[in-house]
């Protein structure tokens, strides 16, 4: 497929001039080295990526991308395919969990219609980028068109634009709809080698015979595609729009150096896709938490990446995100904010 009309953002590796003086300001905080355990290579990244040693976070922001599957129709989910709508005029009314832990936290959130399947009303907090209205069935066809790829992935960068109109300097990402974690297990298995059974999980909640159906469905989907293997064709041969905008959003906001925290297993696919093509996003991602799908400790592995919790979650819509993000707060603030021995007047260890 032709993917030539898209600008891939450039993503720079981390500057580690600053490293030194890091780990010299980390290590000399009035506690023992290494005694705040993982938050501080957190701390550390963070200050990396903002090239400063007090590093603040301005207008955090979590995004929702929002879209559709067309296979969503034959079963893949428990859950019928309006679902999808329904639960953002959830978000949008304050009543899902990540509405919950938004407020909690004094996030912005912000739902993205990347390619939901019907049309939404207007909404103060509804960015409005509908591609398609949901993919095509990939049991049949390919999901999108390449230039609905680079639709997407252009469209995610806007979103990261007006975020960072706002100052915003790290973004929480998130997803909704019903049958992405099935999208999400066949990229993973595209682009990571790996047999899908190994990839596909419970999702929103089958039971045993639902989860049967599931991966015999994604086995045709996947042996019709079986040359989608590369990063670009893999999003079109199985989307969805939500996860190629959030891989434009990621690369984006890479390229802007703001700190993105990753949610589940299915923001971990569009980075996957997204280090594919830029392999230096990796250093500005914090990945939020261990999901309880299957393929998700797999694809942490291939990254390199180590979840800040695992509490079983699966619920997607960036809940682990908001739920992890005190602890994002508490490395910069740790680093930002306490006192060392010579400030403090305390005796350090001989």
């Amino acid at each position: 497929m032709n993917f030539m009309s898209w600008n891939l953002p450039e993503v720079r590796p981390l500057s580690r001039e600053l490293e030194p003086a890091l780990r010299r300001a980390i290590d000399q905080k009035t506690k023992p080295i290494g005694s705040l355990g993982r938050l501080e290579p957190l701390a550390l990244q963070i200050g990396l990526i903002q090239q400063t040693l007090k590093p603040e976070f301005r207008a955090p922001t979590e995004l929702i991308f929002a879209g559709d599957h067309g296979f969503a129709a034959d079963g893949v989910s428990p859950f019928p395919p309006e679902v999808t709508p329904q639960m953002v005029a959830n978000f949008l009314a304050g009543g899902a969990a990540i509405s919950v832990f938004s407020r909690q936290h004094g996030l912005t959130l912000k739902v993205v219609d990347a390619g939901v399947a019907t049309e939404l009303p207007a909404h103060p907090d509804l960015i409005a980028m509908k591609v398609r209205a949901g993919t095509r069935n990939a049991r049949r066809e390919r999901a999108l068109t390449a230039g609905e790829v680079l639709q997407c992935l252009g469209r995610g960068g806007e979103v990261i634009a007006r975020c960072a109109e706002r100052g915003t300097n790290v973004v929480l990402l998130g997803e909704m709809g019903i049958g992405n974690t099935s999208a999400a297990a066949l990229l993973h298995s595209a682009l990571l080698g790996l047999p899908l059974a190994d990839c596909v999980g419970r999702g929103a909640g089958h039971d045993d015979a639902g989860l049967a159906r599931k991966l015999t469905i994604l086995q045709e989907v996947r042996k019709r595609h079986a040359d989608a293997t590369t990063p670009l064709d893999a999003l079109a041969a199985f989307g969805g729009c939500e996860i190629a905008m959030l891989a434009g959003a990621i690369l984006a906001a890479a390229a802007r150096r703001m700190l993105i925290v990753v949610d589940g297993y299915i923001v971990t696919s569009a980075v996957l896709v997204a280090a594919s093509l830029q392999p230096a996003v990796r250093d500005y991602c914090v990945f939020a938490h261990a999901s309880a799908e299957p393929g998700h400790g797999r694809a942490l592995r291939e990254l390199g990446a180590e979840p800040l919790i695992d509490l079983g979650l699966r619920l997607g819509e960036g809940s682990g995100a908001a739920l992890a993000w005190p602890l994002v707060v508490s490395a910069a603030a740790f680093l930002r904010e306490m006192a060392t021995f010579e400030s403090a007047g305390v005796t350090n260890r001989a």
